[in-house]
């Protein structure tokens, strides 16, 4: 049995080396998305290894018995030999290995070098992180909301149906307050509104955990549940109030006439009359009279008392209605927390909606399909290093990359202004470095999409208008001078002349007139 004070130093010691682990990971250098998601996940890893052994030093030192024995044991009396504790112990760990001669020393330097530098390119088949994500998630960058979106659709009584993008608009509102509050009660207190809402809760929940691997994302739920907790017994829930049908004393109810074998309420006297005779209605009073319960009246004016809802379903209804306002309330926090993933989402639905089915096939053909990383020459000597040296491109100030793949001089990137950023609203916001990229943009399939989002064309006409509200404010201004026609005709209609060549209306009445054609 090892020394209780040597594995409390040897616990000390590793917690130490891996709080310096992790500082190294997370001062490292992550420009992509993958390569940061990666480093979160072994320093989350590195953490729970810190956790644990923490829970395990605590242990130790709760044990005050077994630590006084060991310093007792330690510290023998002066008539004793000093060094008898010493052998009698060095005994024990020559035994050991002469019991077990091949164990490795140094297991706790590999168990950090694999966390450091992971696992070994040849052993290491598949990245482990791309496994928890699917296709759609594209390693975590965008949600993957459409079973949700296909479930939201399929509940009762929620008007229009919004298409995916409408969707992801309805669940930002997560900013400003609950989701669905604009559903009526009738459709959130049903139990397929509590599935969706439970189903939509659990995904997000999962998609938060596996892309924020350093957040506790468990701490803010229960601090969640807790606000809820305490608004719901406040009664602050605002749109959460039970709707409890109550039964009459005579079989009649101020908003309708209550049938106690069906448990259901009626609002006109000709549909109650019309179900007495359906087989529904047959078999609920046949089992309501074989139960011995006793039975309302046929007629609505009888003298039996028509019984109160019972207890049980006004309890199912209760905890139903609590559990959908206690998903929906967590869920909202959780959306709150993902809304740049989400606008992120809904950014590239938009892009790949402006794309054309074949540059769609060849998206999905390049990300099944990435390139494979350079071959490594044979032996590993000093031409390699010096190689692998030359490679490496000292770039501080992050300039683009020329033909060369080298970055550009400095000059030239303060001549071009690629610094400065310049904001397309119509294109969500998207922001273009350098003044050239911003005049490419508006012949762009990004921009064009955003124009006929609007109801516009994308003519010259508005060329450099970047706000919405500019937009069809001139879009306005040239309806009511007459001039939509002309301008559609110039860019819509073309001519062609005797040689072949061809030119919009405009050019070719102004051609025809010098006489040139």
């Amino acid at each position: 049995m090892d020394s209780v004070i040597e594995v409390q130093r040897q616990t000390h010691e590793e917690i130490e080396r891996f709080e310096r682990a992790l500082y190294t990971l997370l001062s490292r250098n992550t420009p992509s998305h993958d390569l940061r998601l990666q480093t979160e996940h072994k320093a989350a890893e590195i953490l729970d290894r810190i956790s644990s052994r923490v829970v395990s030093l605590d242990s130790i030192y709760a044990d005050e018995e077994r630590r006084r024995a060991e310093i007792d044991l330690l510290s023998a009396p002066g008539q004793q030999n000093d060094l008898s504790e010493f052998y009698a112990r060095l005994v024990k760990i020559q035994e050991h290995h002469a019991k077990y001669p091949d164990s490795i020393p140094g297991g706790f330097d590999l168990e950090l070098a694999v966390l450091l530098e992971g696992a070994d390119d040849e052993a290491e088949v598949e990245d482990p992180i791309s496994l928890l994500f699917s296709g759609e998630e594209a390693y975590g960058k965008y949600v993957d909301l459409y079973a949700n979106h296909t479930a939201f659709n399929n509940l009762k009584n929620i008007g229009k149906r919004p298409g995916y993008l409408q969707y992801l608009d309805l669940l930002l509102l997560a900013q400003t307050g609950h989701i669905h509050r604009d559903l009526q009660k009738e459709t959130r207190f049903s139990k397929e509104y509590e599935a969706y809402i439970k189903d939509l809760h659990a995904y997000l929940l999962s998609f938060a955990k596996r892309t924020m691997p350093l957040v506790d994302v468990e701490a803010q739920q229960k601090e969640t549940e807790v606000d809820f907790d305490n608004k719901w017994e406040s009664g602050e829930m605002k749109g959460w109030e039970e709707i409890v049908p109550k039964a009459p004393a005579n079989g009649k109810e101020s908003g309708g006439i209550w049938c106690s074998a069906c448990q259901k309420n009626y609002s006109k006297q000709t549909v109650y009359d019309a179900h007495l005779t359906s087989k529904k209605h047959i078999k609920a009073e046949a089992k309501q009279a074989a139960s011995g319960e006793p039975s309302g009246p046929a007629n609505p004016n009888g003298t039996h008392a028509a019984p109160t809802v019972p207890s049980t379903t006004q309890t199912a209804l209760k905890l139903r209605i609590r559990n959908s306002a206690h998903l929906t309330h967590l869920t909202t926090a959780l959306l709150a927390s993902l809304v740049p993933t989400l606008n992120e989402t809904k950014s590239n639905v938009e892009r790949r909606f402006s794309l054309t089915a074949r540059e769609r096939e060849q998206e999905l053909i390049d990300q099944a399909n990435p390139p494979p990383p350079p071959a490594n020459p044979a032996g590993d000597g000093p031409a390699e290093e010096e190689e692998e040296e030359e490679e490496r491109i000292y770039n501080p100030l992050k300039l683009p990359l020329g033909w060369d793949g080298k970055p550009i001089p400095y000059w030239l990137y303060k001549l071009h202004g690629l610094g400065v950023e310049y904001r397309c609203e119509i294109c969500s916001d998207q922001v273009y470095m350098g003044r050239k990229n911003f005049d490419r943009h508006f012949q762009e399939s990004r921009h064009a999409f955003g124009m006929r989002a609007l109801g516009l064309p994308n003519t010259k006409h508005f060329h450099e208008i970047t706000r919405i509200e500019d937009a069809l404010s001139l879009a306005e201004k040239l309806k009511q001078e007459g001039r939509h026609e002309i301008f559609e005709q110039e860019t819509m209609e073309e001519l062609e002349d005797d040689e072949g060549n061809v030119y919009n209306r405009k050019t070719y009445e102004d051609l025809k007139k010098q006489g040139i054609i």
